[in-house]
């Protein structure tokens, strides 16, 4: 059973629900320039300038366009509320940096700085052949900077809950990297009670895949390496598909390994074999 979509015009520009609503809430921060309506969080996103400033704000409390896809605005809300204390915990110079969170409109929003950047997913075909197409020092480049930050998480005691290919934003003029969700991180030994976690699953460890899994460091490894081949063979294991050394390649593979204890036991050990064994091919 389909909606009824209505829409609205914010500073002229198109935003879709499910119900008439007041945003009138966001003339606090300026004018919207953008707006993300058609995401299957709860939310609606926008980008807002004051003239001197530009936000990213993401609302939750309206009936969305895709509403019918995800539970009550109530848990939309709890679920944004949830997330802004991660924020806090992991603020670090890649992750986009939360500004203030406030009830308002009667829902709830998060507002962050905005960031100029583009993920490369593989469901936006144009964005993932922009990113095919860097030089592999690029991608060696944002492959370590993603790293990084979750060498940072984890030493917050978080585990990298879907983390997937729209999580990262890349500048493809200036370089700058931005990890833009982290949600649904949660701290680890996290219990998994889904069967099936959150996120991409083909970048999901067997833990994440089973009820009680128990989802810790060893589980971030798992992602970071999945990541790597996301990242360096379009999701492809195999050796031939691999864009790198052969060295570098055995790294990821360890970190993908079905049995935790056959995996580096952290990032930092993941960092430090795939450092030293790191060549890139010309």
């Amino acid at each position: 059973m389909s909606n009824e979509i209505v829409t609205q015009y914010i500073d002229g520009l198109p935003c879709r629900t499910s119900e008439p609503f007041d945003f009138s809430f966001l003339k606090e921060y300026g004018r919207v320039f953008k707006v993300f309506d058609n995401q299957d969080s709860g939310c609606i996103c926008y980008g807002v300038s004051d003239g001197e400033h530009r936000y990213f704000i993401k609302f939750a409390g309206v009936k969305t366009m895709r509403h019918h896809q995800h539970s009550h605005i109530p848990d939309a809300v709890d679920r944004i509320k949830a997330a802004v204390p991660k924020y806090i915990d992991m603020a670090h110079p890649l992750l986009i940096r939360l500004i203030e969170a406030k009830e308002v409109g009667g829902g709830y929003i998060s507002v962050f700085d905005w960031f100029d950047g583009e993920s490369f997913s593989v469901e936006i075909p144009q964005l993932h052949e922009k990113y095919s197409a860097l030089p592999k020092d690029k991608k060696v480049s944002i492959y370590e900077r993603i790293l990084q930050f979750h060498e940072y998480a984890a030493k917050c005691g978080y585990v990298a809950v879907d983390f997937n290919d729209y999580s990262t934003l890349y500048n493809f003029d200036t370089g700058e990297v931005k990890i833009c969700d982290i949600d649904f991180y949660a701290k680890q030994p996290y219990i998994n009670g889904l069967g099936k976690s959150l996120g991409d699953w083909m970048l999901m460890s067997p833990e994440e895949q089973r009820i009680a899994g128990v989802l810790d460091e060893a589980t971030n490894v798992y992602r970071m390496g999945a990541t790597a081949f996301m990242l360096f063979s379009n999701y492809d294991r195999s050796p031939e598909a691999w864009q790198l050394s052969p060295e570098s390649y055995t790294v990821v593979t360890k970190a993908v390994s079905d049995a935790k204890s056959d995996r580096q036991q952290s990032i930092t050990q993941l960092i430090e074999e795939w450092e030293k064994f790191l060549q890139i091919r010309h």
